[in-house]
């Protein structure tokens, strides 16, 4: 098995080094393929399939655009607590489709689960056990508007289930990664670990997102597996504590996407206990280990950002509530001005105290402390008489920037991540259907 180079050749792009990705181990009960339907006309893998032939505990967080892809109301018409497969398409978002659109999911389900129940009828232990429409869940990313193509994707399902395999490597979850990508110039995974007593709880994690970037939760997929053997209606709560300083805290272009969404899946295969809380001991290391997972997928969101050069954290510190240090946050790093004097070394600080002032938040600028970096650039109503101006460019040149917003109002903190804004962000999106 080798990954697609064709995944990673795109212009303006550098093939990434192995060894910049963390390693993911292999997740006991979980199947992964990953093949070229060939939608973007390259040979490139855009198609991905996640199977648990024992079935998995489940939960999915989805966008809160009132607009959505046809997959979303699919899934969430499932009802099941347990699934069996996902599938993923990259190249066509299957929004504003119509019925088209929507009859196509059928076709998929239908004919997916009769490849992998004549799969599991074929098997070496001789099971019969039958893989519904139900036990299906969906995921596209793409062009929004366009025809889905659903003969394509369901003449190449029969050989994604051929290349289903368990034993999972570094390498092959980059491959399933990469089959999910669109404008990302590289594949995104995170892997955390857990001992508790002689077992070993792992954590893995797949994303894509590049652009159309802001909460809930970004344009963005993210599906994370682990071993762990936790309920579905525990796993949602886990997940919903774990996207809000993650997921729900990137921006890139402040647009949010139609087709949004993160799941979490336990392949049941590691008992941990049983009636488990998020009081136990146990459950609260995996919240922990699953936070930093999302954190770091998250990130690699943001510094993957279409055209970027930088990553950017707009700190807001001390003020009266956790509303207003998430509207203040947002409100200086959607600025297309502070991202774009960021794009050019400008330690133009003004543009943040604009951000800061149309949030619409209350404000007392006699308090208002703004750094960047180290460096104390505004306080008590005015530019800082220890200013140093040289330093700042300097410091300017990093390729990481924080911002730090101190209010001197409350308690209450959000820290939230961007990009800058160049030129490649525009030719990026101007031939995005090219």
């Amino acid at each position: 098995m080798t990954i697609n180079i064709k995944n990673f050749l795109k212009d303006k792009s550098k093939l990434s080094k192995m060894g910049e990705f963390q390693t993911l181990k292999q997740i006991d009960g979980l199947e992964m393929s990953a093949i070229s339907a060939d939608l973007y006309g390259d040979g490139r893998d855009d198609l991905a399939l996640f199977y648990f032939k024992k079935g998995a505990n489940y939960a999915t967080l989805t966008t809160t655009n009132s607009i959505t892809s046809e997959f979303i109301p699919w899934n969430n018409n499932s009802h099941k607590k347990i699934i069996k497969g996902l599938l993923v398409n990259t190249k066509n978002a299957n929004t504003f489709t119509g019925k088209q659109g929507k009859d196509s999911i059928d076709v998929l389900a239908k004919n997916l689960s009769r490849i992998l129940t004549l799969k599991e009828s074929k098997s070496q232990k001789g099971t019969s056990e039958t893989v519904k429409i139900k036990d299906l869940i969906f995921a596209s990313t793409g062009v929004i508007g366009e025809d889905f193509p659903v003969e394509k994707i369901k003449n190449r399902l029969q050989d994604l289930v051929d290349r289903l395999r368990g034993d999972q490597n570094k390498m092959y979850w980059l491959k399933l990664a990469s089959a999910m990508m669109t404008t990302d110039t590289k594949p995104k995974v995170a892997y955390e670990e857990i001992v508790v007593g002689d077992e070993l709880i792992k954590i893995c994690g797949v994303a894509k997102g590049s652009g159309m970037i802001a909460p809930n939760l970004a344009t963005m997929l993210s599906f994370i597996f682990t071993n762990a053997d936790i309920n579905s209606n525990l796993l949602k709560s886990l997940l919903k504590r774990s996207v809000s300083n993650s997921f729900n805290a990137i921006t890139v272009d402040s647009d949010q996407s139609t087709n949004d969404m993160v799941s979490i899946f336990s392949s049941r295969t590691l008992k941990i206990g049983q009636n488990l809380s998020l009081t136990d001991k146990v459950v609260q290391k995996f919240e922990f280990a699953l936070k930093k997972v999302c954190l770091n997928l998250a990130k690699q969101i943001v510094v993957d950002g279409e055209g970027a050069r930088k990553f950017v954290t707009i700190n807001v510190i001390n003020a009266k509530s956790l509303g207003s240090a998430r509207n203040i946050a947002f409100s200086v790093a959607n600025s297309p001005l502070v991202k774009t004097a960021v794009a050019g070394e400008d330690p133009n600080w003004g543009r943040i105290v604009m951000g800061i002032g149309k949030s619409g938040e209350i404000i007392d600028q006699k308090k208002l402390k703004v750094k960047i970096g180290d460096i104390i650039v505004a306080e008590n109503g005015r530019i800082s008489e220890s200013y140093d101006e040289k330093k700042l460019k300097e410091y300017m040149e990093w390729d990481s920037i924080e911002i730090e917003i101190n209010l001197k109002l409350g308690n209450d903190a959000f820290k939230c991540y961007t990009c800058d804004f160049t030129h490649d962000y525009i030719d990026i999106n101007a031939d995005y259907r090219n």
